[in-house]
């Protein structure tokens, strides 16, 4: 499959999971996500998540409930499968971080708004995943700065969820 949706199919394949203490900067090149599992209940861990993005003063542009349009449209398209017990995304920005990164270079706009998710899947019920796209530090020295300091932001947002 080529194009956009072959594309994301292919991001999605590469996904990593990481556990514990795990840093972004830590992440082998070409992993598209970061992740973090944690035991409980799926509306506990996407508050938390809310909770630690709002507490830092950032404001969710958009909640994707990602999980209700796959089972809605699931037949309409011939899955064989549920994949999500629940799933979201959340999407907000950071006027000091986007300021910053686009400052060094105007081509990090691609990068906002930010994105984290979190989801359940049926074959592990209460193993609740929460994560973050990596963004890939490009460009100059103060490029790469201001986009590892988004990772950083990011890193510390979906680790606050998962405690």
């Amino acid at each position: 499959m080529s194009g956009f949706f072959g594309k994301m199919l292919l991001a999605a394949g590469m996904v990593a999971t990481l556990s514990g203490a795990a840093a972004a900067a830590d992440m082998a090149p070409g992993e598209v996500a970061t992740t973090y599992t944690v035991e409980g209940e799926f509306e506990d861990v996407r508050f938390a998540l809310e909770n630690a993005i709002v507490n830092r003063g950032l404001v969710i542009d958009y909640v994707s409930h990602i999980g209700d349009m796959l089972a809605r449209t699931g037949a309409d398209v011939g899955a064989k499968k549920d994949i999500y017990v629940k799933a979201q995304s959340m999407l907000f920005c950071s006027a000091v971080l986007s300021r910053a990164a686009m400052e060094a270079d105007p081509a990090n706009i691609a990068f906002c708004p930010y994105g984290v998710f979190v989801y359940e899947t049926p074959d592990k019920p209460g193993a609740i995943v929460v994560g973050y796209r990596n963004l890939t530090e490009t460009g100059d020295e103060a490029s790469k700065k201001a986009i590892a300091d988004v990772n950083t932001l990011l890193d510390d947002i979906v680790k606050e969820a998962a405690e």
